[in-house]
């Protein structure tokens, strides 16, 4: 080490205590990009996601051997720190501590404290790139994780049309050596469906199987069964985390591309046969791959007139609908690397085994329908400098899409962004997921800025605005409309055990006036404003939050939706437990002025639900740790609403105004 070096780093160690490492902060600010996504994507599952960066935790990735793509999965490093990372370690030497990270030209307090749960130093060994079975099995590891939802309450359909008990369950077993090797199983039964019997005789209602291999040589990835895809920009084939509208510049753009297991309980969104990354040459990778799996829907006289997504199965018409239909899609990519400049090109076709063709209404009727169909883009990123370039152009049968983004680092804790979209309003992708306003890129043209400072101490501030508008109708909205976000925060973390931030968010769209029949139009507004403060005092945690939102069209009396919640949390010191006790009181006028309270969840799962009315919810989070090989956790939750009588409608009703369910979840790994 030379002198300079050393005398930096005792600069550093001394400045820095070990009390500024505290796991808790770290992992909130993470948490707090998760929840704000979870909020404006309600349907999304993230329990992929979470395993990934879980399992993280528990194998940190080795920063002296690690490579750009592995860096590239923490969605909180830009690419030119991700590249300083790189540099320090070729011109330095390994790192021989973490502390050695603010020595790293453009990493600020905020990055490092998110990267340091998922990474650690150590020397570089050398390692055979094709393991031997032999090594494989022995140092492999298992889990086995267990999950099962007791309700305490009936609804409506188990009285006559529910098929199946009310009990949830789900089995998963999965198998790692390393990043090289990864396989897995799962299974799921939904509340309300039956269990080895009627429909599913061979036991859970969905099943997800994978075997991933990486790093074998010029193969670097073979996937078999279930996996999912991303490349580019997303508007070809996106199936990653990011390209959401949060309160940080992390998750506007994607950046980890190419095949990744599946092996979450999500039903739909997901490809199963085949897929295979090859690498070419120095600079060229090339990745080919083919789907064929049934579908749930609605056949009628020969064609398809709905797809379902929501995976239940539950009463007899939704068993009708269960693997009716078939989808295959073949595809591949091709991306070069030059420098800092990367293209690639990505083509897939798919096609049902009849025609799709749904009830269109006026405002759905550029959306896809056929039989067959098919998608090019291309897609690029390139660094110059501070300024990072990165987009997509993208056609199909129907229509194109465009995004493009710039993002530039003024100086080391200042970082601006400007991005575009234009998402014809008869583009067809059916895989298609990228940045936006919408759920899929069509039917909208915008521009996002966004502006992040962590450049003072102990502070982080971050402002938006988003520009929208859409050329052709909309659900709830007869004509094209416009429409202007704007996103403030201000996070202070003055000491390791103390965080505290407040945000707000102004939405100005267009809507119908309910009972006009589109006749007549007006802006709506949606003001939103949270503030949360965090206090982790040795084995403690208390997190308090509040929201206020304002929801009003022009004309009408406006609503509102208010929520406060205090959580309570404990490690036991000397004992393998840890507690939390949450409570929240909501009351919200209707449901466009609902509120959101995030509450923790099983492992691998992010629970945040609305509520709207008056009432409040409380819950209870046990969780236990037994060495390194076993795990449980139990979480009862109990919510009472005290302006109705009853929960729910149709066959969901609850008769009664308050409802109690318990989660308990187990693991094993050896």
């Amino acid at each position: 080490m030379s002198l300079t070096r050393y005398v930096l780093l005792a600069a550093v160690l001394w400045l820095w205590t070990p009390a500024a490492l505290a796991q808790d902060n770290r992992l909130l600010l993470l948490e707090e990009n998760m929840e704000q996504l979870a909020m404006e994507d309600e349907e999304r599952d993230w329990e992929d996601e979470l395993e990934d960066l879980s399992r993280r935790m528990d194998e940190p990735l080795n920063l002296n051997a690690a490579t750009k793509e592995e860096l590239e999965q923490f969605g909180f490093l830009t690419d030119l720190q991700i590249e300083n990372i790189q540099a320090y370690v070729y011109i330095h030497g390994p790192m021989q501590t973490l502390y050695e990270l603010q020595l790293v030209e453009g990493m600020d307090k905020r990055s490092i404290e998110m990267l340091l749960p998922f990474v650690c130093v150590r020397p570089v060994e050398r390692q055979e790139s094709r393991p031997s079975l032999q090594d494989i099995l022995r140092y492999g590891r298992h889990e086995i994780l267990a999950r099962a939802d007791v309700p305490f309450y009936t609804r409506k359909g188990y009285r006559k049309d529910y098929l199946g008990p009310s009990l949830y369950h789900s089995l998963r077993y999965s198998f790692r050596y390393g990043d090289q090797v990864q396989f897995g199983l799962t299974g799921e039964k939904d509340a309300g469906e039956p269990f080895l019997a009627l429909h599913n005789r061979k036991g859970y209602d969905y099943y997800a199987y994978y075997l991933l291999l990486k790093d074998l040589g010029r193969l670097e990835a073979l996937a078999l069964g279930t996996y999912r895809l991303n490349f580019g920009q997303g508007l070809v084939m996106g199936s990653s985390f990011g390209l959401g509208k949060s309160f940080s510049l992390g998750t506007t753009g994607y950046r980890t591309e190419g095949i990744r297991n599946h092996g979450s309980t999500d039903e739909y969104n997901y490809l199963r046969g085949a897929a295979a990354t090859v690498r070419l040459g120095r600079r060229w990778q090339a990745t080919a791959f083919y789907s064929y799996r049934t579908l749930d829907g609605v056949i009628e006289n020969g064609h398809i007139t709905s797809i379902a997504k929501d995976g239940l199965h539950r009463t007899q018409k939704e068993a009708d609908k269960m693997n009716c239909l078939s989808q295959q899609v073949v595809g591949g990519n091709l991306n070069a690397a030059y420098g800092a400049l990367k293209m690639g090109l990505t083509g897939i076709c798919y096609f049902f085994d009849r025609p799709y063709e749904p009830a269109l209404r006026t405002y759905s009727r550029y959306n896809l329908r056929g039989n067959r169909f098919y998608n090019l883009g291309l897609d690029y990123r390139y660094r110059l400098g501070r300024f990072q370039l990165a987009g997509e152009a993208a056609m199909g049968k129907k229509g194109y899409a465009f995004f493009n983004r710039l993002r530039y680092d003024v100086a080391p804790g200042y970082a601006l962004l400007l991005a575009h979209r234009y998402y014809a309003h008869d583009y067809w992708a059916w895989f298609a997921r990228s940045f936006g306003e919408g759920s899929t890129p069509q039917n909208e043209n915008g521009w996002y800025v966004a502006a992040e400072t962590t450049a003072l101490e102990d502070w982080r501030f971050f402002a938006s605005a988003d520009f929208f508008s859409f050329p052709w109708w909309r659900y709830r909205i007869s004509k094209p409309s416009s429409g202007t976000e704007l996103r403030l925060q201000a996070a202070w973390t003055p000491r390791s055990d103390v965080d505290m931030y407040a945000n707000y968010r102004y939405k100005l769209k267009e809507r119908d006036v309910t009972g006009t029949g589109g006749e007549d139009t007006r802006p709506t507004c949606h003001h939103r404003l949270r503030f949360r403060l965090a206090y982790t005092p040795s084995v403690w945690r208390f997190q308090t939050t509040a929201d206020y939102n304002l929801f009003r069209q022009e004309g009408f009396e406006g609503s509102q939706g208010w929520q406060v919640t205090q959580q309570c949390a404990c490690t036991l010191p000397g004992l393998p437990l840890s507690v939390s006790l949450q409570g929240t009181y909501f009351h919200a006028d209707d449901y466009d002025s609902r509120v959101y309270a995030y509450e923790r969840g099983l492992l691998y799962t992010f629970y945040t639900p609305s509520f709207y009315g008056d009432g409040f919810r409380c819950s209870a989070f046990l969780r236990c740790d037994i060495g390194n090989g076993f795990m449980a956790i139990a979480k009862l939750g109990h919510t009472v609403y005290r302006d109705r009588s009853s929960i729910g409608s149709g066959n969901d009703l609850i008769a009664g105004n308050r409802k109690t369910d318990l989660q308990v979840q187990l693991r094993m790994k050896f």
